[in-house]
């Protein structure tokens, strides 16, 4: 596994970044995207449709984006399948191993700023409100849940992930200043 430190072996073209919710995935795809010209394609909104409905297409979209040679995305929804499609073409996953207090604000300002603003998202869908997703500890209606739920995904199955696709080189960034020199050296 390389860190901040390690250059590239080569230019990937095929690339997925994890990190839990909240870590900047979605804003670092786009700046790899157009830094490395690449296509972003924008996970959440090839699963989420209309109120947040999954649509059944999702895992179609992903496989025609997968086959494709140039590409960007955020590596989610393995549960649902994408690992079996995107990983084995994917040649870079970059893992944004933040801290916690960095990812937990990071979330908060931005679900507090989409839900007071009702900011569009992908497929028209907004947050919900603030005071909903505050008021349960259910991660399926509060992303902050879901955030505390999932916060040890990567970190208890990178080892496993990197076993499984030996072809796949993983970058692990600890700290958002890593991120920028990582970007500046790549």
């Amino acid at each position: 596994m390389l860190t901040a430190g390690n250059p590239l072996p080569f230019r990937s073209q095929r690339v997925l970044i994890a990190g839990v919710t909240g870590s900047g995935k979605t804003t670092l795809a786009r700046r790899i995207a157009e830094r490395w010209n690449l296509v972003h394609h924008e996970i959440d909104a090839l699963h989420h449709g209309a109120g947040w409905v999954p649509r059944p297409e999702f895992l179609d979209d992903v496989r025609a984006f997968a086959a494709t040679d140039r590409w960007v995305t955020e590596w989610q929804y393995t549960s649902k399948g994408t690992d079996e499609i995107m990983t084995p073409r994917a040649q870079l996953a970059i893992w944004l191993d933040y801290p916690w207090p960095v990812v937990r604000t990071r979330l908060i300002r931005r679900t507090v700023g989409r839900s007071i603003l009702r900011t569009k998202m992908y497929n028209g869908n907004v947050e919900k409100p603030i005071w909903q997703m505050l008021a349960t500890r259910d991660p399926v209606e509060s992303i902050l849940a879901w955030q505390t739920k999932t916060r040890y995904f990567w970190a208890e199955r990178m080892p496993q992930k990197q076993a499984e696709f030996p072809h796949l080189t993983i970058v692990r960034l600890g700290h958002p200043r890593e991120t920028e020199r990582w970007l500046r050296e790549n």
